[in-house]
């Protein structure tokens, strides 16, 4: 499906000149250093970053505030708050006082935050065990645990979660094993478990990698310190142990909760249109419908709610420690 999407003016014109100014600085900076400097070579970066990154997130913040005439409006808003919004502005204000709030958009809202809660519970809950027995420097098998998490990875996200659907489709592996051995099928497809299993399936590694990294990077000696002062195995690892990792801890939470709130793939496929997410919620208003104002508005609000979420988990780990990985 096509869509004839026109940019403001303002928009091109903005390109043009941050391209320009581009060229000038970088001119200047080599006439002013005579030659070019090692922190010149991260030009392209910047460039790369201001096109893609933080021009894409001005134009959305300019079609969420905007109608689609162009004039402003905070009517995108309301229509998130509101899904019957639009159906009301139809009618006229006689009949819209019949018409109740819609809710689905602030449902879906809830219903990702929490499926993106439980994913990164169930993650932090498998994976420290696993980045803790494969940070054990007396366990040899531990780097080739860590292969055994990366090899998966190197497969396309899509074709991993679509490799789900054989083994908990009806006539799945799962089932025939359930009626080889005399017990009913199950309804494993197309329901909200389904989706939790695919999303705690593909995010948990960047759950383990975090902490992995933040254990190995830990001194024996603190824990041996720990041991001669009486401590106890149990007592090492939640007095010494976890409160070292936990700058890995947070930035594996990050790392999964960030995208599983604005999945859409895996609920299409394993939740087959029975569960929609956030993500489902803003692909739609894109290419489905064709409202980029509405969408814009609906990224803009996750967007803003990333950055809370960020801000909040950035105090608890104020120098950023966490942010190494594999």
């Amino acid at each position: 499906m096509r869509y004839d999407v026109t940019l403001p003016w303002w928009a091109y014109t903005l390109m043009g000149v941050g391209g320009l100014c581009f060229v000038v600085l970088v001119i200047l900076s080599i006439r002013r250093n005579h030659g070019i400097k090692r922190s010149l070579f991260a030009s392209p970066y910047t460039l790369w970053m201001i096109l893609f990154t933080v021009l894409p997130c001005i134009l959305i913040g300019y079609y969420a505030f905007t109608d689609t005439d162009g004039n402003f409006t905070f009517a995108n808003f309301r229509h998130f708050w509101d899904s019957n919004a639009e159906m009301k502005e139809i009618v006229g204000e006689e009949f819209a006082s019949s018409i109740p709030r819609g809710t689905v958009n602030v449902d879906t809202l809830v219903y990702s935050l929490w499926m993106a809660f439980l994913c990164t519970a169930i993650s932090l809950v498998l994976g420290y065990p696993a980045a803790l027995f494969m940070a054990d420097r007396d366990m040899k098998l531990g780097a080739s645990l860590v292969i055994l998490f990366v090899v998966p990875m190197w497969m396309n996200f899509l074709l991993r979660t679509i490799a789900w659907m054989s083994l908990l489709e009806d006539n799945g592996l799962i089932n025939q094993l359930l009626v080889a051995v005399g017990l009913p099928r199950a309804q494993l497809m197309y329901n909200s478990p389904a989706v939790l299993l695919g999303m705690i399936y593909n995010y948990m590694p960047f759950m383990v990698f975090p902490i992995y990294t933040s254990l190995s990077k830990q001194d024996i000696s603190l824990s041996e310190a720990a041991a001669d002062l009486g401590c106890s195995s149990f007592q090492t690892l939640t007095r010494v142990t976890i409160p070292l990792s936990l700058p890995g801890v947070i930035s594996g939470i990050t790392m999964v909760f960030m995208p599983s709130v604005t999945t859409f793939f895996i609920p299409r496929v394993l939740g087959g249109g029975n569960t929609m997410m956030f993500g489902d919620l803003i692909e739609s208003k894109f290419l489905t419908e064709g409202n980029w104002n509405g969408g814009s508005a609906l990224s803009l609000l996750m967007m803003l709610l990333i950055l809370i979420s960020l801000s909040i988990l950035r105090k608890a780990d104020p120098n950023g420690e966490g942010s190494g990985r594999i």
